[in-house]
């Protein structure tokens, strides 16, 4: 199933919370070989995990780790203005209307199917939280990716060549691409509100679950 949680309450699912974080660590460093930090527990974090950014994370029967990303609002620190700003030509994107999209990261032991609810998990807070876009940096290898989920970006603006190439894509909602998706990823629009409604209860409001902002 699809789990919201608020980084301030990981605490709550610890056990989860490791898993994710070890996750992360094994894909990004040891399966891409990417620059980041891991600590003595064995747990990729960075600068906006302290940030208390909304978490998707899916949550296998066991109780384990299937994959998860990470949502921030652009109005405050996020990795596209601070860690790429190349790509936006040093101009900041700055709006209540985007919401930042990063570590998107998948178990080892994650079927097929995790990757697509994951991407209708993002659509789901889209459409919950009145957010119409979602900006997010990603490598040549994602595009196909995206591609097959459903839900491509608009690419905005490349750099690099070859397997280096890195560019940052903006995503917009529509309701077609969420029922695309939905049908793709095999869970219904009714049980992917279900589990939303199950994090955040049914009578929510977006300005009372942008905390993070």
């Amino acid at each position: 199933m699809l789990r919201y949680i608020y980084a301030d309450d990981l605490k709550a699912h610890a056990k989860l919370a490791h898993a994710m974080f070890v996750d992360r660590a094994d894909q990004f460093q040891t399966r891409l070989g990417w620059d980041v930090q891991v600590d003595d527990n064995g747990e990729e974090r960075d600068q906006y995990d302290a940030l208390n950014p909304l978490y998707v994370i899916w949550e296998m029967p066991d109780g384990s780790h299937g994959g998860s990303m990470r949502f921030l609002p652009t109005t405050g620190p996020v990795m596209v203005n601070d860690v790429f700003p190349e790509l936006t030509s040093g101009n900041p994107i700055s709006s209540p209307l985007i919401w930042e999209c990063t570590r998107f990261c998948l178990s080892r032991e994650a079927s097929g199917s995790v990757a697509g609810a994951l991407t209708l998990a993002g659509l789901e807070i889209m459409r919950n939280l009145a957010i119409p876009h979602f900006a997010g940096v990603f490598d040549r290898r994602m595009v196909r990716i995206y591609r097959s989920l459903g839900f491509s970006p608009e690419i905005i603006s490349s750099m690099g060549t070859g397997r280096d190439r890195i560019s940052l894509g903006l995503w917009e909602y529509n309701v077609q691409a969420y029922h695309r998706v939905a049908q793709r990823a095999e869970v219904s629009p009714q049980l992917s509100q279900r589990w939303f409604d199950l994090s955040f209860g049914s009578t929510v409001s977006p300005l009372s679950l942008r905390r993070a902002g």
